[in-house]
């Protein structure tokens, strides 16, 4: 008889820049009590003025990001510190880079209309322009398998119907 999948111990709150993937992740792991770590904030300085520039990174820029997110992300999954990571993760590579040979990591993909995307962007501080929100969109590859969250709805309606995924059947 198969043993029954592996709880998770650690999700990727993931979608184009914009789509809440903070919020709902910061939400999300005050909801679990798990450690929250905001990919953001581990870019380098090079990344985050090319894109200041409104210069959207390429693959050879992400990698290095990637895979210090990915030993992050290994580091509190082999030390059963259970965490959210928020982070675009627009391409399956990218997913496959980060997650790796990680066993229970859960993805979560926040998506919704560009519209909303757009006008969430002008409204916001941040080192990521809206003029490259076009760029993320043709980047994107949405997963096949991902517990989805439409950004139309509250957060606080989202999360607990995360958490009930997580949990499984």
């Amino acid at each position: 008889m198969p043993s029954p999948p592996q709880p998770a111990r650690a999700v990727i709150v993931m979608g184009v820049s914009g789509s809440g993937k903070t919020t709902l992740g910061r939400a999300l792991a005050a909801h679990l009590g798990w450690a929250f770590l905001d990919a953001d904030d581990l870019h380098p300085p090079r990344n985050r003025e090319k894109m200041a520039r409104g210069e959207p990174l390429t693959d050879e820029d992400r990698q290095p990001w990637l895979e210090t997110l990915h030993a992050r992300l290994a580091a509190h999954v082999q030390a059963g510190d259970p965490l959210v990571l928020a982070c675009s993760a627009l391409k399956d590579r990218y997913r496959r880079t980060l997650t790796g040979d990680l066993d229970g990591v859960a993805l979560v993909f926040a998506h919704g209309p560009r519209d909303v995307i757009a006008a969430r962007m002008q409204g916001r501080d941040h080192f990521m322009p809206p003029s490259l929100l076009d760029s993320q969109f043709a980047a994107l590859e949405p997963p096949a398998q991902a517990i989805f969250a439409d950004i139309r709805r509250p957060v606080a309606e989202l999360v607990p119907g995360i958490a009930a995924a997580l949990r499984g059947p």
